[in-house]
């Protein structure tokens, strides 16, 4: 193994996803796909919402940037998998490899953001909505969304900084398609409690804060709508959050199988099946859920894709 110094390795090697040899040029047009899907599906729904005026609202605004922040997080991974697949090479440059993993957390931690912004914006517009343009005005929109992008970029370099400072000894070789903070911290032969401490505390809290603030809104929600049970307020709330839910849903169950399950599991394949629905899938679906389940977003697209006119 070729080093640079003492603490670190000049390149690393992705194993990659576990497809046989004879089905490479299958899964690389399969994943091309889904990537350029991903892209253009949340690249339009990025358009609709900045163009057209009947979308500049908080949730489409909080919408608008969880899709970027999914095409970010595609793109970080995607690509480089996709060469890889092509080339038969497998290896990525020690700087790229911490480069990718620092954006990979920035973008995943302000997936959580956006989302706990998302069921905050969808309590207030059920429980509050005599207070909705009061309380959820543009102001506080764009400093949540600004707090959060500074946060996840602290978050995010914090971990890369305390990473560069491990080293490398005997092993480059990282069993999954993209450089993974788990995996980069169990081939170090360095001390990694001060890593782990800070993935359980300052990561932890990052976590479990906005999920904590997802739960408390769609419990309070919960709790005003079956006050005074109806089905026709019930169809409003289940059609007002039924596809955030839906998003939500998707974003942690994958989250978990990908980090939290993966210890319980015999074989890396698992992980990286897990690791690959959380980056490439659920990306990919997120503008489909929004686009099905929203009438509006559905009547902006067929204006945009049948008409060519925004705003009628």
């Amino acid at each position: 193994m070729r080093k640079e110094n003492q603490s670190r390795v000049s390149e690393f090697l992705l194993l990659g996803l576990p497809i046989q040899p004879e089905n490479q040029g299958v899964f690389f047009f399969l994943f091309l796909g889904v990537y350029l899907t991903t892209v253009l599906g949340n690249l339009l729904i990025v358009l609709l919402i900045r163009l057209d005026p009947h979308f500049h609202t908080p949730m489409y605004f909080f919408l608008s940037h969880l899709a970027f922040s999914d095409i970010c997080l595609s793109t970080i991974t995607v690509p480089k998998m996709l060469m890889n697949m092509q080339t038969h090479q497998q290896s990525i440059p020690y700087a790229g490899c911490i480069s990718q993993m620092y954006f990979f957390i920035l973008f995943g931690c302000l997936d959580n953001f956006l989302l706990a912004m998302m069921a905050y914006d969808r309590y207030v517009a059920i429980c509050q909505p005599l207070h909705y343009t009061t309380v959820m005005r543009q102001e506080l929109c764009i400093s949540l969304v600004a707090v959060s992008w500074f946060f996840c970029c602290i978050h995010a370099l914090l971990h890369s900084l305390l990473l560069v400072q491990l080293s490398f000894c005997a092993e480059n070789t990282i069993p999954n398609f993209f450089c993974d903070l788990p995996a980069l911290l169990k081939m170090s032969c360095s001390d990694i409690s001060i890593n782990e401490l800070v993935i359980f505390t300052e990561g932890g809290m990052l976590f479990i804060l906005p999920l904590s603030s997802i739960l408390d809104s769609y419990v309070r929600i919960g709790t005003v709508v079956l006050r005074v049970p109806s089905t026709k307020r019930l169809f409003k709330a289940f059609s007002t959050c039924g596809s955030h839910l839906l998003v939500v849903s998707l974003y942690y169950g994958t989250l978990a199988g990908a980090y939290f399950f993966s210890s319980l599991w015999d074989s890396n394949d698992k992980d990286i099946i897990a690791s690959a629905i959380y980056t490439v899938v659920t990306p990919m679906l997120n503008p489909f859920i929004y686009s099905l389940r929203n009438r509006d977003i559905k009547q902006a697209l067929e204006i945009f894709v049948f008409r060519g006119n925004f705003f009628r």
